[in-house]
């Protein structure tokens, strides 16, 4: 995550001009996560595709969310390595047993 932030930022300071403001980039980020969900919901789901849905790629969709969230770690001083290692550790110590005692996970259910 460390090279991928400091890519990203590597890309702003030479292409981007500048960072948006945090409030802008939030508002981006909810844009490229409505674009995500549209072409999953069209995918895996119920939906069917439009004509202007048809040059949409899920790992695109999927690499505009993480460009995004990448900025605004950036922006606001997060160490998404350290953030994913102690977010992952803290999954661990709650969750140790949950899942595997959840009935609707059990294979064959």
């Amino acid at each position: 995550m460390e090279e991928a932030q400091r890519r990203v930022d590597e890309w702003i300071k030479t292409h981007g001009v500048r960072y948006f403001s945090e409030l802008t980039n939030l508002a981006v980020l909810m844009e490229e996560v409505g674009e995500l969900a549209r072409l999953l919901a069209r995918t895996y789901g119920d939906q069917s595709f439009k004509k202007s849905d048809e040059d949409r790629n899920l790992p695109d969709e999927m690499a505009d969310v993480l460009f995004v969230l990448l900025c605004l770690a950036n922006q606001t001083g997060v160490d998404l390595t350290s953030a994913l290692e102690q977010n992952l550790e803290k999954k661990t110590r709650r969750d140790a047993d949950r899942h595997k005692n959840n009935p609707k996970l059990v294979s064959g259910s």
